[in-house]
């Protein structure tokens, strides 16, 4: 299974969401350098007991758009046919406002190459949500939420 397929996958597993991690208990540590954010959680999974996924984010949001990079891994657990984990890197930009709230920050993740675009809300200082490309949240939006590290 390809990442690529992972979002147009993701609203139908959004109606699945049973088999999805709840999010992490860890903490932010306050002196965390901005500059650089890594954010963990567990998104559904029809045929698996979940997709793991690990994004990190460098540069901030002021910086410029060459500075503003990326690196996504995602891995299957207990997929029975066992798919190869799947690393991305490339470049992510800031958007202003969502369907629902004109105000809020998206997060757009370019793989450099082949591969799928994200969009990730900016929930809060700790979490990032995956949403859709016309940048609407999904129904079971808090088993698609990603936890800074």
């Amino acid at each position: 299974m390809q990442i690529r397929t992972l979002l147009a996958g993701t609203a139908m597993l959004a109606f699945l969401a049973g088999c999805a991690a709840g999010p992490t208990d860890d903490r932010v540590d306050p002196a965390m350098d901005d500059a650089e954010a890594t954010y963990q959680g567990t998104l559904p999974c029809r045929n698996c007991a979940g997709i793991d996924l690990d994004v990190r984010l460098m540069g901030e949001e002021q910086s410029a758009a060459d500075e503003r990079t990326f690196t996504l891994h995602a891995s299957y657990r207990e997929h029975p046919q066992e798919p190869p984990e799947e690393n991305y890197a490339g470049n992510w930009e800031v958007l202003s406002g969502t369907a629902a709230d004109p105000d809020a920050t998206v997060y757009e993740l370019t793989p450099d190459g082949e591969g799928q675009i994200y969009y990730f809300l900016r929930v809060d200082d700790t979490t990032l949500e995956l949403i859709d490309p016309q940048r609407r949240r999904f129904q079971n939006n808090e088993a698609l939420q990603l936890q800074r590290q």
